[in-house]
């Protein structure tokens, strides 16, 4: 080993399975990367267009799914086209900032949309001098502002850390199996990631919390229940993609015939939800799908007349 950390070169050990079929890989990867893209950039154009501030927190989410494929996906395609896969110190240090300020933030964006819901269906008459510019301004701000506090303390605390060496079993750089590779107590690292826990749990709790008193709201009325499952389902599923692959931890399947399983799983969470945000809630939302296919907007007094001959 060398005696400067930043002198270190990693060796990612993730795509050593993958070598004979480099070119099927790459090219996968990179047409999922460019459809991630796409349909984000597609999804915050069309809100734009709309000129609907209910959508404005939709636009951060796919923001932040453009941010983390970006920390993402460039390295593992310069990888799967090379025959060694390593990384520096300083770029790896750089993709673990980047890689996990994605994963808090998707969380802080799910966190605040679910606010958003709630004051939306539960106080309807007072959505509009609740949601403020300003406090909108603030909700759309606290989340990238969270993450990147919460992961740079998680990364000072590992770049003190000296290392006993320079394996990493993932496509990426990940926090954990830097920290394993330290020469010395980590007590500190593995503190800090209890704290990260609870705070992370607490978020999930509020979130819970909004969607109890939304379900309570709607019970009782059928145009409540409509906005429900309009607005609020494409959030559920969204928040359930992300929990569901974000929570499968690779540190508990470190080494034997479960380690390309474990290199599957550890990628899902930053492939899925940027890829599936854009499409849930394009195809769920009426407003966004009648713009992305140019379909005009209905004439209220049609909409009537329709209802009326329906009701009789």
């Amino acid at each position: 080993m060398e005696n400067s950390t930043h002198e270190i070169v990693f060796s990612l050990n993730g795509l050593n399975d993958t070598k004979s079929n480099q070119l099927i890989y790459f090219s996968c990867s990179f047409l999922i990367y460019l459809f991630t893209v796409f349909v984000s950039l597609t999804l915050v154009v069309t809100v734009i267009v709309l000129h609907e501030p209910m959508y404005i927190f939709l636009c951060n989410l796919c923001v932040n799914g453009i941010y983390g494929a970006t920390g993402f996906y460039p390295k593992i395609l310069l990888d799967l086209l090379s025959d060694s896969h390593i990384i520096s110190y300083n770029a790896c240090v750089t993709q673990i900032f980047v890689v996990y300020s994605f994963i808090l933030c998707e969380l802080a964006n799910l966190t605040v949309m679910a606010y958003d819901r709630y004051v939306a269906i539960c106080k309807p008459l007072e959505y509009h001098p609740i949601m403020t510019t300003g406090k909108v301004g603030k909700l759309l701000l606290v989340p990238w502002l969270l993450s990147f506090v919460e992961i740079l303390i998680a990364v000072l605390l590992m770049v003190r850390l000296p290392l006993c060496g320079s394996k990493i079993n993932k496509l990426y750089c990940s926090n954990w199996d830097v920290v394993k590779l330290s020469c010395v107590d980590t007590s500190m690292n593995n503190f800090y990631g209890y704290v990260m826990a609870v705070t992370h749990f607490i978020q999930v709790l509020l979130i819970v919390i909004s969607y109890f008193h939304i379900v309570r709201t709607c019970v009782g009325s059928k145009a409540e229940q409509n906005k429900f499952m309009e607005t609020c389902l494409p959030h559920i599923i969204t928040l359930a993609s992300f929990s569901l692959t974000a929570t499968i931890d690779i540190r508990f399947i470190s080494n034997g015939n479960l380690q390309a399983l474990s290199n599957v799983l550890s990628v899902e969470f930053l492939v899925t939800p940027p890829l599936l945000n854009p499409l849930i809630y394009g195809f769920k939302l009426k407003q966004i799908r009648r713009t992305l296919t140019l379909t005009p907007k209905p004439n209220p007094k049609t909409v009537e007349l329709h209802m009326l001959r329906k009701a009789r």
